[in-house]
């Protein structure tokens, strides 16, 4: 298959006053093919969520080359670039960002209706079966605060899979939520990614990135240490970064 997303030798550099330039991604490859899941992993402030902003086209690169389904998005405008992230990705992140004052279905159906112009009815239609879906269907005519928080990323994702994007990106959608409410939402990915759905995913849950990844990146430093399916990286990976963060993550 080729590749969705090809990442070439990608740096992002912030410039800060009167201090170093900050180095947050130095030489990342990464390619992704359509239907694959790729779990991203390693310590808090390694540059996971700024690679999935540059993969979602929400941050540009300092230099290297970001294709996506062929086209070189170093040479795109913003209107090009927000209309092709609005064609291909669906984002979930951290906050479940539901707009507090309409219900659930309307968080849903609003950007189907807004973006893509479709009719209020399929709108809907559409976005009962999605909340059906993820487990939520029965809360389409409640607000945003009256569900847990457990739930609401479950509508989170389904907002997301309404714009029916080709890629999902995930920047560790359960770090928000209590120990109870996340497997909840590990199981609708885990579902997503049975149903062959491209996932990115930054997390730090080990558990899905084994069952549900077909390929483990670790990062350190802004740089991918390793890439590998998740059976080698979990019992032998080769880098003793990465030995040492499993070591210290699979204690507790």
């Amino acid at each position: 298959m080729s590749g969705l997303l090809e990442l070439r030798e990608i740096t992002r550099t912030f410039t800060v006053p009167d201090s170093e330039p900050l180095h947050i991604l130095t030489g990342v490859n990464l390619s992704v093919s359509p239907g694959e899941h790729v779990a991203i992993v390693g310590r808090s402030g390694t540059g996971k969520s700024t690679l999935l902003n540059i993969l979602g086209l929400i941050d540009k690169p300092t230099s290297g080359q970001y294709t996506l389904s062929g086209t070189d998005t170093s040479r795109l405008g913003e209107s090009r670039r927000a209309h092709l992230r609005g064609q291909t990705f669906g984002f979930v992140f951290q906050s479940f960002n539901l707009f507090a004052h309409k219900s659930i279905l309307e968080n849903v159906t609003l950007g189907p209706i807004k973006v893509k112009g479709k009719r209020r009815a399929d709108a809907e239609r559409h976005a009962m079966e999605l909340l059906e879906r993820v487990g939520v269907a029965q809360q389409a005519r409640k607000m945003p605060a009256q569900l847990s928080g457990g739930q609401q990323q479950r509508v989170a994702i389904a907002r997301a899979l309404a714009m029916e994007p080709k890629a999902l990106l995930f920047d560790e959608p359960t770090s928000a939520l209590d120990p109870e409410m996340v497997q909840e939402v590990l199981d609708v990915m885990v579902q997503l990614a049975e149903g062959g759905m491209t996932m990115v995913v930054v997390t730090h849950e080990m558990g899905f990135a084994r069952k549900a990844g077909d390929r483990v990146v670790f990062m350190a430093d802004g740089a991918i240490l390793e890439d590998t399916d998740p059976d080698t990286f979990f019992t032998n990976p080769r880098h003793e970064r990465a030995q040492d963060f499993l070591g210290k993550i699979l204690a507790h």
